[in-house]
């Protein structure tokens, strides 16, 4: 994998300084996600490895989290999710960051779902401006 390390870290300055609308796009619908994060951080393999065939897994991954307050968005979620599902699918999320636009693609890893909420875990797999 490999990604644009010029804006990531335009992404990554952007948490910490200002405060941008992030959207998770899914089935011809938009979502607006809150508290989102990234972070540079290991995942569970000793070396880079293809993960049961399907997906491929470096020692370090850019990790993002953020939350979805619109819980009509898990039915679209099913498919999309790593793991057993061997036919996932990429997440695109979009901001504007210093009037640039930036597409994520993300495969979502886990998903914690609360009552008014659910909180997405994904890996970034690649950035792009438009």
């Amino acid at each position: 994998m490999s990604i644009d390390t010029k804006l990531l870290s335009t992404l990554m300055t952007s948490l910490t300084e200002e405060s941008s609308d992030y959207l998770l796009h899914i089935n011809n619908k938009t979502f607006q996600m809150t508290n989102v994060d990234v972070s540079h951080s290991p995942t569970p393999v000793n070396e880079p490895t293809t993960r049961g065939g399907v997906y491929f897994s470096d020692k370090f991954a850019y990790k993002m989290t953020g939350v979805i307050s619109d819980l009509s968005v898990i039915p679209f979620l099913t498919k999309k999710m790593l793991g057993p599902n061997t036919e996932f699918g990429e997440l695109k999320i979009t901001t504007k960051i210093n009037s640039i636009f930036l597409e994520i693609f993300t495969n979502l890893t886990n998903s914690v779902q609360t009552p008014n909420s659910i909180e997405l875990s994904m890996i970034v797999v690649k950035l792009e401006s438009v």
